[in-house]
């Protein structure tokens, strides 16, 4: 679960850094827990929608377990895996009823592991149980935040939340944003900090290493012509169109909120930093 450096053969190799793969046991996936993935390059209904994306190396869907369904039945974990759809590694599990199914792998997740869901589950890492039995304090990921739609919260690599405490039906508990809010105690979450955790501290090196990923090449926009976008042409550095820096399309960037107004706004305690 390391990094490893290349040597300096040519620029982009100078400071390189990639992940080590020391953590993985099996190199291909599971032929019946894949999918084809379709890429849309960032394009809704034919228009683009988000900006710089496209190419990339072609992958499959590998099919993620975030309900953690299986209540009662216990798994072992067979393998950890690779998956170039996300940031952390992935777990096969094989459980007592035959069925496979990929989890994600949580720090200290070894092969040979039993991992369980329910309310008798035991607290330890890749064990899924409802938080309101949960002591404070414990480090969970793959929160859900309504029952049974699965998880949705802390699931890329090293990032974990922390149960705080209990009011009621609901749980308290402080996420890696920052952000403190309140989630109703029959919600599952998975014990454990995501695995992975040196992936932050990965350096690319180079740029074809980023349109592997799928990410294009992004222009200033202090670059362009006036036409083209609001800081474009002039000879100084700065944006065009007081006050202060705006999006291609004129509006107000950095700082601007744009949040809606929702119905869970009020089980958030304190906002992200």
């Amino acid at each position: 679960m390391g990094l490893k450096t290349y040597k300096p053969t040519s620029p982009g190799r100078r400071g390189m850094s990639g992940p080590s793969f020391e953590e993985i046991t099996k190199v291909e996936p599971e032929k019946a827990l894949i999918l084809p993935r379709k890429r849309k390059s960032g394009r809704s209904h034919g228009k683009i929608a988000v900006r710089h994306r496209g190419g990339g190396a072609k992958r499959m869907l590998r099919i993620i377990d975030f309900k953690r369904d299986k209540i009662g039945i216990t798994g072992r974990v067979a393998a950890i895996e690779y998956d170039p759809n996300r940031t952390a590694r992935i777990a096969l599990v094989y459980y007592a009823d035959g069925e496979k199914r990929y989890i994600l792998s949580p720090l200290g997740l070894n092969v040979g592991d039993v991992v369980k869901s329910g309310e008798d589950a035991e607290i330890k890492p890749g064990n899924s149980l409802p938080m309101k039995l949960i002591p404070g304090g414990t480090q969970i990921h793959n929160i859900e935040l309504i029952r049974g739609r699965g998880g949705q919260l802390v699931r890329g690599a090293g990032t974990a939340a922390i149960v705080m405490v209990k009011e009621g039906k609901h749980v308290l508990i402080r996420l890696p944003s920052g952000e403190t809010r309140r989630i109703h105690g029959d919600c599952y979450a998975t014990v454990g900090q995501v695995g992975n955790v040196e992936h932050q501290n990965i350096k690319w090196g180079k740029a074809g290493r980023i349109r592997l990923k799928g990410r294009r090449p992004t222009v200033r926009g202090e670059a362009m012509t006036p036409r083209d976008h609001p800081h474009g042409g002039g000879q100084g550095k700065c944006p065009r169109g007081f006050p202060g820096p705006k999006t291609k399309w004129g509006k107000t960037a950095y700082g601007y909120k744009t949040r809606k107004p929702k119905a869970s706004d009020k089980l958030i305690i304190k906002r992200r930093k």
